[in-house]
């Protein structure tokens, strides 16, 4: 039989049961006795009934759409936590709406869900100004928003990361066996947090090594980009000792150091030894591919579409101070090697 043009009423006749039944079974199945379901799912897959989800959501004052905000649209980092997220949410007919924070005014994003057109916010842009952050808990219905990979450290939103500072004490240790104790570190962005917390692991690791941080081998890199990276190998050139190794705050910091350093007749890893964080696609294929520290992306947006799944059913998330912490990886590849 065809779907096209079948009503519910025709759905309730199928299956014996009332409209109200059929409606029940559809929008709350919990709600209803095994056999009862049984009788109308048979009948809406005999007349090929297709459920208006426009309609339905109008009905529940539900806009069927979750918003996933993100520093950086161009950055390939992100690619698998929306991988991981979409999982998630297209298992649950909700689709996945995504906007760069960089570009989108205050008034736009409120707007989202004044207009009911989100139900819920995933923020990956941990430099989402405060007064935005307040005004947006404000209106998301019952506090839906959930961090995944950046954070505010003030805030108690369910946050999802990895574990920054052990990935950055990760890749310390690595570089100590290799026998390097001139270790640089090329830093993010100064104010985000990732950087913050990678440039603690880093410190705590050397301490406990017992090695010096030398200033000079501190690079501000500005940002997590190629550029970033390349500016930081020029920084380093200038200086009148190299390291004989560099953590770098991603990969993209990494590659971009690693190619500069290239142009300046600086061969990695026989001169100097690199290790970035993140593990994106391209670090197995650079030349030399990279040694670094892999960060579960999948499991970051399958953690945070999860915990605000549940957060619309009306479930909290069990972990402590709301924090789920994923944990890291060492992969060690070509850009790393002893100490000669």
């Amino acid at each position: 039989m065809s779907g096209k043009g079948t009503t519910i009423q025709e759905v309730a006749r199928v299956a014996g049961v009332s409209t109200a039944t059929v409606s029940r079974t559809l929008s709350n199945p919990d709600l209803v006795r095994d056999g009862t379901k049984k009788a109308v799912l048979a009948a809406v897959e005999k007349t090929g009934y297709r459920i208006n989800r426009a309609a339905q959501n109008l009905r529940k004052q539900q806009a069927g759409a979750i918003l996933v905000l993100l520093p950086d649209l161009g950055n390939p980092f992100f690619s698998q936590i929306l991988s991981g997220i979409e999982s998630v949410l297209t298992t649950s007919d909700l689709s996945v709406l995504i906007t760069d924070a960089s570009g989108i005014k205050q008034s736009q994003l409120v707007g989202y869900f004044q207009d009911t057109r989100a139900d819920g916010i995933i923020i990956l842009d941990g430099a989402i100004p405060h007064g935005v952050l307040k005004e947006l808990i404000e209106v998301v219905p019952d506090n839906r928003a959930v961090f995944a990979c950046e954070w505010k450290p003030d805030t108690k939103l369910p946050s999802i990361r990895s574990d920054n500072q052990g990935g950055a004490h990760q890749a310390v240790a690595h570089l100590v066996e290799l026998g390097h104790r001139k270790i640089g570190h090329v830093l993010g962005p100064r104010g985000n947090v990732l950087t913050k917390e990678r440039l603690t692991g880093f410190e705590r690791a050397m301490l406990e090594f017992d090695i010096d941080i030398n200033s000079n081998w501190l690079i501000d890199g500005g940002e997590f980009s190629l550029e970033a990276g390349a500016q930081a190998a020029r920084q380093f050139i200038e200086l009148d000792e190299l390291p004989t190794a560099i953590f770098c705050a991603a990969d993209l910091i990494a590659m971009g150091l690693i190619s500069e350093f290239a142009k300046h007749g600086i061969s990695v890893p026989n001169d100097v030894s690199v290790i970035g964080f993140d593990d994106i696609a391209i670090a197995y294929r650079f030349i030399p591919s990279l040694t670094t520290i892999r960060q579960n992306r999948i499991q970051l947006g399958v953690l945070a579409a999860t915990t605000l799944m549940n957060s619309l059913s009306g479930r909290s998330m069990p972990a402590e101070n709301n924090v789920q912490l994923v944990d890291v990886l060492l992969v060690e590849r070509e850009s790393t090697a002893p100490l000669s």
